[in-house]
């Protein structure tokens, strides 16, 4: 398709994930003369309590075409909600005045979903990265919100991509298969330096030259009121460990100040010499961090997405993830501060696997950029009916 003009493509970041991801598919863009590269900045990629990310975004020399504020304090299920339909005005007010032709988006945050209701109901057309994964918490409701209200898709996996089809999406909106992540992981150069750690944060240096754990762990929203028992038991068996580790805090999700709270606490009570937190790594420093560790704990979705890249041990705490697919690198354990222990002492034995493209080859970006250039935006959606399905409904009746 030859466009008389460029074709205008707003990517919207709303957290230091989305950014991590995006940043391969946005020099894509850039890099296409057909394409034009908008960004929009959100969530709490604005916020000083995690560092501002978008100061981020302008370090690595993209322009930030708009800056809006949605999130609504209190860390609850009520504030998340809230947040949601401010994003839906705010979003629509920056939609009008940079008038994209595509709005580009990436996983099931909440933020991204009142994105997504606010380019729908102004008929701009939506691509959406990593639809038809299945998740605990209310993140894969979001997710497959996202992906109706979608009109083309680059999952991550050939799994994903079967189920946006039993969902009703048309097998030619589906344009490109893998995670953009596994780019930046494809081309890194994992040297870690310590001051990439030790230069920020608080707490006990690192020496990156000896084993380290990786921390993160969010709330799973679905379960609000747990989180704070959930993570005394992970501060717990690492204090059985005793080795040094690197704690990140976690996201804005409904529960997250429950989470901190437990952190804050256990420094005080147990001074422990083997810690440091950090509040934000850029996306290349993250990976480094993830590739170099001896084990990852926690519940995030790069534990189970950029992990398989590297073949990082992983302890997978919890439900938040439930359903994922993942590789042989990574081990489940309940929020029990004994099986938590037991599982990261059989990681550390076992140590490194033998590197997966589970979730990307590291050439996704390109094509995702590509068909950007190519694909013919439309604005009216249908259900695709799958007859073996319908038969199979009509069968149990």
């Amino acid at each position: 398709m030859i466009l008389s003009k460029p074709r205008k493509v707003c990517v919207v970041l709303v957290d230091r994930a989305n950014y991590g991801r995006l940043k391969p598919v946005m020099k894509a863009i850039a890099a296409r003369p057909e394409l034009e590269l908008q960004v929009i900045a959100a969530g709490t990629m604005m916020l000083e309590r995690f560092d501002q990310p978008v100061k981020v975004v302008r370090g690595d020399g993209f322009n930030v075409d708009g800056e809006i504020y949605i999130e609504l304090e209190g860390s609850t299920p009520a504030t998340m909600a809230k947040s949601v339909g401010f994003g839906v005005v705010e979003f629509a007010s920056e939609f009008q005045r940079l008038k994209p032709d595509i709005v580009l988006l990436i996983g099931d945050r909440y933020e991204t979903l009142s994105a997504a209701i606010a380019a729908a109901y102004m008929n701009i057309c939506i691509a959406h990265i990593q639809g038809g994964e299945v998740s605990g918490s209310i993140d894969e409701s979001a997710r497959h919100a996202i992906s109706k209200f979608a009109h083309y898709h680059f999952p991550s996996t050939r799994r994903s991509a079967d189920y946006l089809i039993r969902m009703g999406e048309r097998p030619e909106t589906i344009l490109a298969v893998g995670c953009p992540s596994s780019d930046i992981s494809h081309n890194l150069e994992r040297t870690l330096f310590p001051e990439v750690i030790n230069a920020t944060g608080g707490g006990v240096p690192i020496d990156v030259t000896k084993p380290f754990l990786l921390v993160l762990y969010h709330p799973t929203t679905t379960e609000f009121g747990g989180e704070r028992k959930q993570m005394e038991e992970v501060l717990e068996a690492l204090r059985r460990l005793h080795m040094q580790t690197i704690l990140l805090w976690p996201n804005i999700d409904a529960g997250s100040d429950h989470i901190s709270k437990a952190i804050r606490v256990f420094r005080v009570n147990h001074q422990p010499e083997w810690l440091r937190t950090l509040t934000n790594l850029a996306p290349e420093d993250y990976l480094k961090v993830l590739s170099n560790t001896a084990c990852a704990i926690g519940n995030s979705s790069s534990f189970v997405r950029d992990t398989s890249y590297f073949g990082t041990p992983v302890v997978l705490v919890g439900n938040r993830q439930d359903g994922r697919e993942v590789d042989i690198n990574v081990k489940p354990a309940p929020p029990s501060a004994d099986q938590i222990y037991e599982a990261v002492r059989e990681q550390l034995g076992r140590g490194r696997y033998a590197p997966s493209t589970l979730y990307g080859d590291g050439y996704v970006s390109m094509r995702i950029a590509r068909e950007l250039s190519e694909v013919e935006p439309y604005v009216q959606k249908q259900l695709n009916y799958i007859k073996e399905d319908a038969d199979r409904y009509s069968n149990r009746n």
